[in-house]
C-alpha cells in the first residue's frame, strides 16, 4: 500500500496549491496530515469523500493552531483519537488507528523553537510517547509511526549541523532520544531505504530562499516496528508540487 505524510501548514492553504491534483496523481490509500489549521467541516470535506477517502481528525480547541487528519481508503477497525493526557489533549496532536494487519500512529511533535518554555513542553511530550509506544512492541501486529517529529536525527539530515547544534530540533538531547526511541526496534523507513542519501530534506523556511537552495531538515518520518511481516518498498520525498514549508513523504509498505 501506498501512505503519504505531510505537514500541509494549514489544509486550506494545500489545496490552494494543488493537493487535491497531487493526491489524484498519487493515489495513496492513507494520507496523513499535521498542521490542519482549520474546523471540521473544512477537514471533512466532500472533495475527498468523493475520492474515496474516509476522515478521521483530531482537532485543537485554539482554532486555526496544530490539527492532525487521517484519510483513509481502508476501513480501520478503531481509532484512538488524542493524545495522553494534560496538554497534549487539548492540542490536537494524534490520530491513531488499527487496521486488520498494523496499526498506523499520525503525529505532530511540538517545536521547541518558540522558547525555553516549549522546549521543555516538547522534552514532556517525547517521554510521553515513548511510554504510550512500548506496549505496541508487545503485539503482534506492527506499529507504523509518521508525522512531523520536529527533530533533524544526524548530521546526513540536515544542512548545516555545526550551525544548528544549538537549535531546537537539532538539540543533542533530541538527537539522543530519537536514537533511543529507533533502538527500541524500530526503522526509520527512508534512511533504512535510503542511508547513504544526502540533501534529501523535508521542510524548508520560508526565509532566505531556503527551498531554493536545499538549505533544509529531514523532520518528517516514517517509523515501522521490526517484524517479519513488514516489507519495505520505497520511500522518497516528493519535492513538487510545492503544497507548504513541508514536502510530502510518500511511502509503500507492504504487511503480511
Amino acid at each position: 500500500m501506498k501512505i503519504i505524510t505531510l505537514n500541509c501548514n494549514g489544509i486550506r492553504s494545500s489545496l490552494s496549491k494543488g493537493l487535491l491534483e497531487f493526491i489524484r496523481h498519487e493515489n495513496p490509500d492513507i494520507i496523513c496530515f499535521q498542521e490542519t489549521k482549520a474546523p471540521a467541516k473544512e477537514i471533512d470535506r466532500e472533495e475527498f469523500r468523493t475520492l474515496g477517502y474516509d476522515v478521521h481528525f483530531c482537532l485543537a480547541e485554539k482554532a486555526g493552531y496544530s490539527g492532525t487528519a487521517v484519510f483513509t481508503k481502508i476501513k480501520p477497525k478503531g481509532s484512538t483519537i488524542g493524545f495522553g493526557d494534560g496538554i497534549f489533549t487539548t492540542e490536537g496532536r494524534s490520530v491513531l488507528l488499527e487496521f486488520n494487519d498494523f496499526y498506523l500512529w499520525n503525529l505532530y511533535f511540538p517545536s521547541g523553537t518558540s522558547g525555553e518554555d516549549r522546549q521543555k513542553v516538547k522534552y514532556q511530550f517525547l517521554d510521553e510517547f515513548t511510554n504510550l509506544t512500548k506496549p505496541f512492541l508487545k503485539k503482534k501486529k506492527p506499529l507504523l509511526v509518521c508525522g512531523d517529529v520536529n527533530i533533524a536525527h544526524s548530521e546526513i539530515d540536515i544542512h548545516n549541523p555545526k550551525g544548528n547544534e544549538k537549535n531546537s530540533g537539532f538539540l543533542p538531547e533530541e538527537r539522543k532520544w530519537l536514537t533511543e526511541f529507533l533502538d527500541l526496534g524500530f526503522f526509520d523507513c527512508f534512511r533504512t531505504l535510503h542511508p547513504d542519501q544526502k540533501d534529501e530534506y523535508s521542510w524548508w523556511t520560508y526565509r532566505f530562499q531556503a527551498r531554493k537552495n536545499n538549505k533544509g531538515w529531514r523532520i518528517d518520518y516514517f517509523f515501522v516496528t521490526k517484524s517479519k511481516t513488514v516489507n519495505l518498498i520505497s520511500a522518497k520525498i516528493a519535492k513538487e508540487p510545492v503544497l507548504s514549508d513541508h514536502a510530502p513523504v510518500v511511502l509503500e509498505i507492504q504487511f503480511s
